[in-house]
């Protein structure tokens, strides 16, 4: 259909990611200008990410596992009481992670793509992190995929961390090498939480589907009975500002070429690397 448009100016996503569109760049027409859902579903999608964390520290996973056996084992499971916690990737998930599991008393340890202070609060570089990994008991990645975090955690990485951390994982899958992260996980000594995946989807006789300390959502961060109206709110907020001939938010890309229509002054006329890391953490 691209090729095809008259006078289109913005192409609205619903994701918060837009990786998936770059191949059509081509077909584009020269101006139009790419808008992501960034931050739309942030709290739905912090919400699945504190649910799989507090999930595999109270060892929900291995008690569902015995459920159907019957099986009447109590044993004493970790807290997240006290625990330090990476949020590597601090844009609109990130702090929404961060002020979840403040309420759990962890100690949160804020990682972007550059070093800051945000709300009295220091947020790391993330060239800090292999200094960071083998103090944290967990590390939960809200961070988008970019050629800087392509396989941010690979078997090195994974390997700085400490036995019996966790890792969750809501950005995209291709932040962590998933062999290495496989090898980890089936000896016993590290967890995974990871809505999702490199393949994605996951195929199913993967090991990871099996593995006990490895609990798996197949990329629904964002589908809650919450999507539909806090889409039509953000929608609306767009067209709105679009006819006022505002800047539309969370533009990440302009197409080369001269630029048409109400609502420019993003002043863009290439792939926005400045917005990149925004798309779901900053």
């Amino acid at each position: 259909m691209l090729p095809l448009t008259r006078n289109l100016d913005v192409l609205q996503l619903l994701s918060s990611g837009h990786e998936h569109i770059l191949p059509l760049v081509d077909r584009m027409p020269p101006g139009l200008r790419v808008s992501t859902g960034r931050g739309v579903h942030g709290g739905a999608t912090a919400e699945l990410a504190v649910t799989l964390l507090l999930a595999l520290s109270r060892g929900i996973d291995g008690f569902v596992r015995r459920q159907p056996e019957g099986v009447w084992a109590p044993d004493v499971r970790h807290t997240l009481l006290g625990k330090r916690v990476l949020v590597v990737g601090y844009g609109a998930v990130g702090r929404a992670v961060a002020d979840r599991l403040r309420t759990f008393g962890c100690q949160l340890v804020p990682v972007a793509r550059t070093a800051r202070s945000a709300a009295g609060r220091q947020v790391h570089s993330a060239d800090d992190l292999p200094a960071l990994l083998p103090t944290a008991d967990a590390v939960v990645l809200c961070t988008p995929l970019t050629d800087r975090t392509h396989r941010m955690l690979g078997p090195a990485e994974l390997a700085l961390l400490p036995d019996g951390a966790i890792l969750v994982n809501v950005g995209r899958g291709e932040l962590v090498d998933t062999e290495a992260l496989t090898r980890e996980v089936r000896s016993g000594r590290l967890r995974a939480g990871l809505d999702v995946t490199d393949p994605e989807p996951l195929p199913s006789g993967h090991p990871l589907w099996r593995l006990p300390g490895a609990l798996i959502t197949p990329h629904v961060a964002a589908f809650t009975d919450a999507f539909a109206p806090m889409t039509e709110e953000f929608l609306v907020r767009q067209l709105h500002r679009y006819a006022r001939g505002e800047a539309v938010e969370n533009v990440v890309l302009t197409v080369r070429g001269q630029q048409r229509g109400r609502g420019a002054g993003d002043g863009h006329t290439t792939h926005d690397k400045e917005h990149e890391g925004h798309d779901r953490a900053a």
